[in-house]
């Protein structure tokens, strides 16, 4: 895949983080770019700013470990001058092995490092239609209708489309005092608030979970990753308890006994005064979220900042017209990141938008060895398969495989030392020649 020259100018539809980091990357070569970003003139069901970049479910980047497929992935990131990760690792809270960002001052840090970059202009402006010259679409899992008839037309396809949920956000400081313990999974860290429950009042809650009213005009496509809570205790009555409300490596100080199922509590933001229910996405009515919740003692006067929620996302079946610098095919002007591009997760977004970004100035540009998560993640969303295309978070099985026997921590060990060392070979062989 190789280009006679750079453009001069490139187009990125979509301020969100695919489309920030193809911005950021396409700007540090000397290169202007122009970044349309509809919000506030036109807002979407789940945004709640005009930042961009914004986290509009977690805050949780996910394991941040060295051998952890998601960590490697950040390291990978760092390695490419992700704006990502340089936000991301200078807003970061507390929050035991996983890096989790205060969200409001991480995407903050992300709009005023390309605001005030002399290289990006940034328009608030929706667009409907494909623009002329080089673009990035990266306009994310809520992409307009509009402009979603575009792309479909252009490629002659149909949209694929799965439901993802928020968990509500409470303020701590209205946590009923004495019902919860400050503690991490498997360390001595503090990072997480942990209401524990009895059995009694565990196999309750469930019962409450599954005869509660839901929005109804959700159907039950579901991304895996992300099942409310009420869709996962219909699987059955331990499936929460072996899931995000595991007490696994959890001892409350109260009775110095592991309980029998906890609600964890994360970070949201610097101060520590907001935190999330961790693996409590749901798709439940406000009043039944209201109802349901208080039962439980430590959430019985909490103020709500926010209340769970749900949304339909779109994306694109890449593996039939996207090729693996990610431009559609028929049309290799046009790059699609992001979400819309079939990666799911946060970093996995902005992953992507590096690889748009760089394969768009390089002039030398080849796909990211397989050895990596991101090239990993490249292949998968954009090699023809004959099963049904699915959205993929990081994981090890995206890599080549390593065909040698030994343990599974070893393993991942190898994975992440080859893959590491492998982007940085690719990086000496194309963007540092």
């Amino acid at each position: 895949m190789i280009r006679e020259k750079a453009p001069t100018h490139v187009t990125i539809i979509g301020g969100g983080l695919a489309g920030s980091e193809a911005a950021w990357q396409i700007a540090q070569a000397d290169i202007d770019v122009a970044l349309y970003e509809m919000r506030p003139i036109k807002t979407t069901e789940a945004h709640r700013t005009d930042l961009l970049a914004e986290l509009v479910c977690s805050n949780s980047f996910r394991a941040s470990d060295s051998i952890s497929a998601a960590g490697t992935l950040k390291d990978e990131m760092r390695e490419l001058d992700s704006i990502v990760m340089r936000a991301a690792d200078a807003t970061k809270i507390p929050s035991g092995k996983s890096l989790s960002v205060d969200r409001n001052l991480f995407s903050a840090n992300v709009t005023d490092l390309l605001s005030s970059h002399p290289r990006i202009k940034i328009i608030r402006q929706e667009i409907s239609e494909i623009p002329d010259g080089n673009v990035i679409i990266a306009s994310g899992p809520l992409t307009s209708n509009k402009l979603v008839s575009a792309i479909l037309q252009l490629t002659n396809s149909k949209a694929l489309s799965f439901y993802d949920a928020i968990a509500p956000i409470i303020d701590s400081s209205t946590l009923t005092p004495g019902t919860y313990f400050e503690a991490s999974r498997y360390s001595d860290e503090k990072d997480y608030l942990n209401v524990p429950l009895s059995e009694e009042n565990y196999k309750k809650f469930v019962e409450e979970l599954i005869s509660a009213e839901t929005f109804t005009h959700l159907d039950e496509d579901f991304f895996e990753g992300c099942l409310p809570i009420e869709e996962m205790a219909r699987r059955g009555e331990e499936t929460l308890r072996f899931g995000p409300m595991k007490p696994v490596g959890l001892i409350d100080p109260e009775t110095e006994r592991r309980p029998y199922a906890v609600i964890q509590l994360r970070r949201e933001n610097m101060s520590g005064v907001l935190y999330n229910l961790v693996g409590f996405q749901t798709r439940l009515k406000i009043a039944e979220q209201d109802r349901i919740f208080r039962m439980i003692p430590a959430f019985a006067n909490a103020s709500f900042i926010r209340y769970g929620s749900a949304h339909r996302n779109t994306f694109i079946d890449s593996q039939n017209f996207l090729s693996a610098d990610l431009s559609i095919k028929i049309e290799p002007r046009i790059k699609i990141a992001g979400q819309l591009s079939g990666v799911e997760g946060y970093i996995e977004s902005a992953a992507s938008g590096i690889v748009a970004g760089i394969s768009t100035i390089s002039k030398n540009f080849r796909p990211l060895p397989e050895e990596t998560i991101i090239g990993g993640l490249i292949r998968y969303i954009t090699a023809p398969s004959k099963l049904k295309f699915q959205p993929m978070k990081a994981n090890w099985g995206v890599v080549s495989e390593l065909n040698i026997k030994i343990s599974k921590g070893e393993k991942k060990q190898l994975l992440a030392e080859r893959s590491r060392e492998s982007l940085k070979k690719w990086k000496r062989e194309i963007l540092e020649k």
